[in-house]
């Protein structure tokens, strides 16, 4: 058995592999790969699973749910796009991704104000108590930061309207879906297999863009029209994204699968602090407990290589830091049973006391 801790494609639960395996085979017939998104049983599936979103995440009425394609990549232009009224937008800069965004926003015309960043001590934190302005078109921040492992733990207070690149923690705890006005998210974290997008959309906001050039695809509010069929959707990520749903909510949904999470990290990080071999790169209020990033201690680096073939040895994948940052990242994402980390925690130990 091995035991996956990378960042993404994310593990899905067994019984999920198990369900979309029989759908690749037979589907009512037909492979869900060959069946026409046209056809009313994957009209169903789409439905089905745009329903168990609202469901899980206990949208409020208002609010349109979308799988399109493209990723949260496409989705920082999309965002930037349709919530731009023609002045100054909001974005607070804690990572890779963030960054992107604000690229990708000035690349389409948008005015950006880059009101906080943690750029300054290599977003090892989440800038907090930063000052917003009312003018703004809209603010927008990534809640979780895959590759430094911090993570928002308050949503920013704000009277603007409120965007969050949720690709990396959604379903993974609690939200209230009525503080924004936009939600976006790759699905190939917590959701289902790479392919998918997921939109939240509070429906007030669709159709007022001052943006000179939008095209089709990314009208956000062509795609609410079409309900999601604008295009051709990528078919089979949102048939296991829906059985994946299906698993989250039959398991007790987000609340059950946020414990879990939490008891995750606490396990890790409780290590990882007490471990003399290890420590932590990131403020510990701000620590992530999707994406737990940690370094071999100054003196102990030149283990590097004994550490990674130990764990190699375990069955342990996916350890390996980001290339721009280096270290170990250890992904917890929903999927992951509290046994794989304890089977971390276990590797860690031995090692310390082999070498420590």
């Amino acid at each position: 058995m091995k035991y996956n801790f990378g960042a993404g494609p994310c593990i899905l639960p067994q019984n999920v592999f198990d369900e979309a395996a029989k759908g690749v085979l037979d589907f009512n017939g037909l492979s869900i790969l060959e069946v026409s998104h046209r056809h009313k049983d994957f009209v169903a599936v789409m439905e089905e699973a745009r329903t168990l979103v609202k469901q899980a995440l206990n949208v409020p009425e208002g609010y349109t749910v979308l799988f399109l394609q493209g990723g949260a990549s496409l989705g920082f232009t999309m965002a930037a796009l349709n919530m731009t009224r023609g002045g100054k937008a909001g974005y607070i800069n804690t990572g890779v991704w963030a960054s992107g965004a604000i690229k990708e926003a000035k690349l389409v015309g948008i005015d950006v104000d880059v009101i906080a960043s943690s750029e300054d001590k290599n977003f090892s934190y989440i800038p907090k108590d930063n000052t917003i302005s009312s003018n703004l078109d809209y603010l927008h921040y990534t809640s979780n930061n895959t590759i430094y492992g911090t993570q928002f733990h308050e949503t920013p207070k704000t009277n603007v309207p409120l965007i969050c690149d949720m690709s990396s923690d959604i379903f993974s705890k609690k939200i209230n879906v009525a503080d924004f006005d936009l939600i976006y998210a790759g699905a190939q974290k917590n959701l289902g297999p790479a392919g998918a997008t997921l939109y939240i959309v509070k429906e007030d906001v669709l159709g007022k863009s001052t943006a000179q050039f939008m095209p089709s695809y990314l009208n956000l509010a062509k795609h609410h029209d079409k309900e999601s069929m604008l295009n051709t959707p990528p078919v089979f990520s949102v048939y296991v994204a829906m059985l994946n749903l299906r698993n989250l909510i039959a398991t007790g949904g987000v609340a059950a699968i946020e414990a879990q999470n939490d008891a995750k990290a606490a396990l890790l990080y409780s290590e990882i602090d007490a471990n003399p071999l290890f420590k932590s790169v990131v403020n510990p209020a701000d620590r992530s407990k999707m994406n737990v990033s940690f370094v071999l201690n100054e003196q102990y680096t030149s283990l590097e290589e004994e550490f990674n073939a130990f764990w190699g040895a375990a069955d342990l994948v996916g350890l390996k830091g980001h290339r721009t940052t280096g270290g170990y990242r250890a992904s917890l994402y929903n999927a992951l049973p509290l046994e794989s980390v304890q089977v971390l925690v276990d590797v860690m130990k031995e090692f310390a006391a082999k070498k420590a």
